[in-house]
């Protein structure tokens, strides 16, 4: 199969290619899916940017299969992309497919995921995912006053992160747990469940589901009387929205209210989520404005097909070599500034979040 698909490439190419470069530039644009709201966002607007700029864009979302993910890469390589862009599934899974973009000569980015495992990536946007944790972290430190030596807890903290095969997910829980650890290891948090390692505490494809099925089976097992006087659960810390989302559905359904809940952290300030936070039922959230990691995006593909060289301030190790990375920044983000950050900035309209 891998043989036919080079030699239609190769046919493809050689009848279509001085064309092709002709052309005001055509941009693949490859999401991961369409079941979480932040993909579709990042993808239409990405779209609109990249159209406003003179591009003809593909987009196509491919339903959290990494086989259909692959198809569609192909298909942009065969209908003659110029510049691939790639929001990954599995990061590590899309090396051969990415080695005939090289040989075609397609630069590739990844967005806002790393694609590991592959000499075949050539730049990275993202946000500073590791800085994503320790804003949650922090959270946690300043409003249980934790660096306080006079305060001393103990208090209870169960963690949810993300999908084991996203390479940010990793990164989101490093952030936050390299903070918390001396104050787990001091006695003054406490994980009851004694669930602290990320392998156990991931949500594969990051399905509020499955975090919510995750968090009946915690509060079952170690906190059964939490609302009749028995073992407290102070903290969730939450890797993004959707577990986020999943953990308060569990908790709403055991009887907590906004008076009682858990603080529980976020990212992403999906509506929803911003919803809960107005209504009290979370904490905070972690904006990630995605229209400046569109926007980042769209200027090193105009830089790429205009022969400059794209501007970076990071670098990342995607364990076979160093990335070129432009790194965009995440904010805090909680009812008291939800207002500025998120509807007067343009991001939502106000009758997005009302409930």
């Amino acid at each position: 199969m891998k043989k036919v698909f080079a030699v239609v490439l190769a046919l493809v190419l050689t009848f279509s290619l001085a064309s092709v470069a002709l052309a005001a530039g055509k941009v693949g644009v490859a999401m991961p899916t369409q079941s979480l709201q932040r993909w579709n966002q990042d993808g239409d607007y990405m779209k609109s940017k990249l159209e406003a700029a003179g591009f003809e864009v593909d987009l196509q979302y491919a339903n959290n299969e990494v086989a259909t993910q692959v198809s569609q890469l192909e298909n942009m390589i065969l209908n003659g992309a110029q510049v691939l862009v790639v929001a990954s599934i599995d990061g590590s899974a899309l090396d051969t497919v990415l080695a005939t973009a090289k040989e075609a000569g397609i630069p590739v980015i990844a967005y806002d995921r790393l694609l590991t495992d592959t000499q075949n990536v050539d730049f990275y946007t993202t946000f500073d995912n590791y800085k994503v944790g320790q804003i949650q972290g922090q959270y946690v430190i300043d409003r249980f006053d934790l660096s306080n030596e006079a305060v001393k807890g103990p208090f209870t903290i169960e963690f949810t992160a993300g999908s084991p095969d996203d390479n940010n997910a990793g990164l989101f829980f490093a952030g936050a747990f390299d903070l918390l650890k001396p104050y787990l290891d001091s006695g003054k948090l406490v994980c009851v469940s004694g669930q602290l390692d990320f392998q156990t505490v991931a949500t594969p494809a990051w399905k509020s589901e499955t975090s919510q099925a995750r968090m009946d089976n915690i509060l079952s097992a170690y906190y059964p009387d939490a609302l009749t006087g028995g073992q407290k659960l102070d903290i969730a810390l939450c890797s993004n929205d959707s577990t986020a989302l999943g953990v308060t559905n569990s908790l709403v359904a055991a009887g907590f209210t906004k008076d009682n809940i858990p603080v529980i952290t976020g990212q992403d300030c999906d509506v929803a989520n911003t919803k809960n936070m107005i209504a009290g039922l979370q904490a905070m959230s972690v904006f990630k404005d995605t229209r400046t990691l569109a926007e980042q995006t769209v200027a090193m593909v105009s830089d790429l097909l205009s022969g400059k060289e794209p501007e970076v301030n990071a670098e990342y190790d995607n364990k076979v070599k160093m990335v070129a990375s432009f790194n965009c920044t995440p904010v805090f983000a909680d009812v008291n500034n939800y207002e500025a950050l998120l509807i007067e900035s343009g991001y939502y309209k106000a009758e997005d979040l009302a409930n």
